[in-house]
Parts: structure tokens; sequence; C-alpha cells
């Protein structure tokens, strides 16, 4: 199995024949560290799109990425309305409309759960405003125009292994006990939205007992909106208390096998 990351909550997987994205966003801005060289044309070809929320920095690039294919479009009816009026057709879309949705392709099994966003707070939004300044009437429109909608996470059974997605980091303690049922092979885990985001993200860990964990959204992928963040504090902590998690952490477009 291969997986990419393709930056800030963005992965592909490949394995055998089948072949699928998450959140996949390429555009950036000029300012993003790193920098994306990526363009839809160089994703190759794949079946499904996966999202978790429709924030514009998980959907802005949609329209681009299907034009020409035939992939499909998974998602909330949130999302799907904003990439409706995108301009993508409704034949590439279908809408997850219950926690439990599923769906399988190739030997891929995929199951949505309802998650939460993370909440932004106080001291992430004011220096947020700080550093932003008199861009934020430039960028205030990204968010009224790309509405979150319903957060789904996302599991993936393939090759007798199990993974799991969160495009946001706001699952309570009782979500995630109901979600640690079932041993996880790999977390996919997104560090962003939270002045203490590193111990938000411990709790998945220590609620889910995965066996290796893939950080992500890390990035400065949308700058003066977004930062870079330390995940440093993350490793120590999971390296200390969970010694039987791995940690990865992948640069922009490097492709590992899992």
């Amino acid at each position: 199995m291969k997986i990419q990351w393709t930056g800030t909550a963005g992965f592909k997987i490949q394995s055998g024949n089948a072949c699928f994205l998450i959140d996949p966003y390429l555009s950036r801005n000029k300012d993003a560290s790193p920098a994306q060289p990526l363009t839809p044309k160089d994703l190759g070809e794949f079946s499904h799109i996966f999202i978790s929320h429709g924030h514009f920095d998980h959907i802005l690039d949609i329209p681009d990425i299907v034009r020409d294919t035939r992939a499909r479009v998974i998602c909330d009816s949130v999302a799907a309305r904003t990439l409706t009026q995108m301009g993508v057709a409704r034949d590439h879309i279908e809408e997850v409309t219950h926690p439990g949705f599923k769906i399988d392709f190739n030997h891929v099994h995929a199951e949505a759960f309802y998650s939460r966003h993370i909440r932004f707070d106080a001291k992430l939004l004011l220096t947020t405003l700080m550093r932003a300044g008199r861009q934020i009437r430039e960028i205030l429109p990204l968010f009224r125009d790309y509405p979150c909608g319903q957060v789904l996470s996302w599991r993936f059974e393939l090759e007798d292994r199990r993974i799991h997605f969160f495009g946001s980091g706001g699952s309570t303690r009782p979500e995630l006990q109901a979600l640690a049922s079932m041993p996880i092979d790999l977390l996919l885990l997104p560090l962003q939205g939270h002045s203490k985001i590193c111990d938000k993200a411990v709790t998945y860990v220590e609620m889910l007992q995965p066996a290796v964990v893939i950080t992500h959204h890390q990035d400065n992928f949308f700058p003066p909106v977004s930062q870079t963040v330390d995940v440093k504090p993350f490793l120590e902590q999971v390296h200390r208390r969970y010694p039987k998690t791995k940690t990865v952490v992948m640069n922009i477009n490097e492709t590992i096998e899992f």
C-alpha cells in the first residue's frame, strides 16, 4: 500500500488496482510553506475522493481535480451543494446522508462516521487576527463561501488493515470511545486549529490506541490565517505515554509504503 501526503489534509492512497484521494487541496497561496508544485493532473488516475467537510482547504480544488475524470466525490450535503455551485456535475457527487454510510470498491471498504470540527480558541483567533491585519477582509469570503457542513471521519479497510482519517480534531471523548471498539492500524491525524492542538491530538492516541500515526494539516497552507504547527510536543507525549504507537511526520508529496 502506498500513501502520499499532498499537503494540508490531503492524501492519495494506492493499493493494487485501487486509488483514491482524501481532502485534496493543492492550490494553497503564494506565501504557503512548503510550496506545492503538484497540479491536479499530477494526481494521476483515481476513482473516488472522500471529503471530511466543506471548508475551502478541503474542497476548493475539487472542480479542477475531477474534470475529465469519472471520479466520484463522497461528501455531506453541504459540501455537495457547494461543489454543485462550483460547477461539479451531480453525477460526480454522492452524498453521505447518515452515520455509518458505507461504500465498497476495488477491495476497499469505506465507512463514514459523524465527527466535529475543532473549535478555534480565543488565543488562536487573536494571534491570527493580529497576523492577518487588514488582509482578513479579503480572506473572510473563503469562510463564508465554503461552509463546514457535517464533519465526517472516514474508516478504510484494505489489505487486512484499518485506516482512520480525521479532517479536523474536534471529536469528543465519547465519540472516540465509540470508534475504539475496532483496532486501528493507521491513524491520519490533523494538527491545526487550536493553540493546544498537540495536547488535543494526544487524546486521539489515548482513546484509539493506533499502531501508527501520521500527522497532517500541520503545514502553513494558507498564511496569514494558517501557521506551521510545531509537532514536537505531540511526538514527545506519544513517545513517552504510548511507546507502542509509532509516529510519522511526512514531507509534502512524500510517499511511503505501509
